[in-house]
């Protein structure tokens, strides 16, 4: 059989898969890109999980504007017609899909091949009956959401994040299972677009890894949609297509009645047909063994977004393969490093976090300052109504000769995920938190509750001693 030969190839064209594959082509290098199917080119991303949710989002943000409006006079009628909601989604998708698919990356003049790879040895693959090799292979192949599997599970109408954008109807009512990003940010949208919505989720907390002072707040304002909330509880079983037994922390049992579930309990690789030890990769604990630098134990071989076991996020993914292109072509060997990564969870409002989280920082023993500051005497805030909005920040332990740094924090407000940029690049490029301190603010831009914190922090240096220099000094100078 004739086998085809590549400097690199690249298996999964999600947002890790094309951020190797378009760079290495871009340098001139021979691509062969692998992609299940033409409409799975774009990953998760694209077809079952940020574009179509964020498209969705942003539909029942206006129908819940247009319901505010009401309380300024105007008058509100009718509901939601779904299928217009799922056309405007899938025209989004259509419109970004058109340079992300197999023509499109035909054109640019990688090599694509449709269908599922298996290892065929240490560099070889089969694809549809046809052998591929090459110098270097990268497995991109993403994740698929987690099965809920409990008794009479086969009776219910079953959404996940696969098939919710799919809908031909509006559930009346949704029994939500999980607490995590992608089951609240569903949540609210269907709440918002007329569903009523009930969350069980297992923890005592919602969004397990973002810090308790502002994720208090996101589950109270949940709770003001009518939302409601189930913590520590479990779903036992399905009694029928429209109940379930529901498992409380205090033993009780209680029966609920809904007309669909969404389920939305964590996520899982997608290997199925990889044939991994042929190519002499290990495999532990459902995931690839992995060394610092993304190299599976066949050091030829790399992983790359979803699959390296890390941070489950379209720009983890992208930093994965910024990561992989350095050590390819540098002789300075980049580790994987996450303590300035960030991540935003898009409810309204939004909560976003970046750099090292406090449990984080205890645990490497770092010295820091926790700063928080509502946003209660925020102007912006007041007449935009989000007083209840909080910033956490934590700051190096600093002095007079020594810079304070942005290690990490987090905030919840609208358009959090962009009022923390200016956070994100001051924690990235380790900048002082003078530079927050010193930059001029237009009146009154959201961002400038940044800046409130940070002179908070500048204030405290105004010491005893220090004010009677300043006393002197302006007696002398002025």
């Amino acid at each position: 059989m004739e086998k085809h030969e590549f400097d690199i190839i690249v298996i999964g064209a999600g947002s890790g898969g094309l951020s190797v594959g378009l760079f290495m082509n871009q340098a001139g290098f021979k691509v062969l890109m692998v992609s299940k199917s033409d409409l799975s080119i774009g990953g998760d991303c694209l077809n079952d999980g940020c574009v179509p949710s964020k498209a969705l989002i942003h539909v029942a943000k206006i129908v819940k504007q247009a319901r505010d409006a009401e309380q300024f006079g105007l008058t509100l009628t009718g509901k939601v017609a779904i299928h217009k909601v799922i056309g405007y989604i899938h025209s989004k998708q259509a419109f970004i899909r058109t340079h992300e698919d197999a023509k499109w990356l035909r054109d640019q003049g990688i090599t694509v091949a449709l269908g599922n790879a298996s290892f065929t040895g240490k560099n070889e693959i089969k694809v549809d009956g046809q052998l591929y090799s090459g110098k270097k292979i990268v497995i991109a192949t993403g994740s698929k959401p987690r099965k809920f599997k409990v008794k009479g599970i086969e009776k219910v109408k079953y959404y996940d994040n696969e098939s919710i954008f799919h809908l031909d109807n509006l559930p009346e009512k949704v029994l939500c299972i999980g607490g995590g990003p992608i089951g609240i940010e569903i949540s609210q949208a269907l709440s918002r677009l007329g569903s009523q919505v009930t969350i069980v989720n297992h923890g005592a907390i919602i969004l397990e890894h973002d810090d308790l002072a502002v994720t208090s707040i996101l589950l109270n304002q949940l709770e003001k949609e009518n939302i409601e909330f189930l913590l520590e509880a479990d779903v036992s079983c399905f009694t029928s297509s429209t109940e379930a037994v529901i498992k409380l922390k205090s033993g009780k049992a209680i029966t609920h009645q809904f007309d669909a579930i969404f389920v939305a309990i964590g996520r899982e690789l997608s290997l199925d047909t990889l044939d991994l030890a042929k190519a002499k990769i290990k495999f532990d604990k459902k995931q690839i063994v992995k060394d610092s630098y993304l190299r599976t134990t066949n050091k030829n071989v790399f992983v790359c977004g979803d699959v390296a076991g890390d941070l489950q996020f379209s720009h983890a993914a992208e930093f994965h393969a910024r990561t992989i292109l350095n050590n390819l072509f540098s002789p300075f060997k980049k580790k994987l490093n996450n303590k300035n990564m960030s991540w935003v969870t898009f409810t309204d409002p939004e909560l976003a976090t970046f750099g090292l989280s406090e449990k984080q920082l205890q645990k490497q023993h770092t010295k820091y300052r926790r700063l928080e500051k509502t946003f209660a005497e925020d102007d912006r805030a007041v007449v935009d109504h989000y007083t209840y909005g909080k910033l956490v920040l934590f700051v190096s332990q600093g002095s007079l000769f020594k810079k304070q740094k942005l290690l990490g924090g987090t905030m919840v407000a609208p358009n959090a995920g962009e009022l923390i940029q200016e956070l994100i690049l001051a924690n990235t490029s380790n900048l002082s938190v003078k530079a927050i301190f010193n930059k001029i603010y237009p009146y009154p831009v959201a961002s400038r509750v940044n800046q409130g914190l940070i002179t908070d922090l500048m204030s405290e240096g105004l010491t005893p001693t220090i004010k009677i220099f300043l006393r002197k000094a302006y007696q002398i100078f002025s």
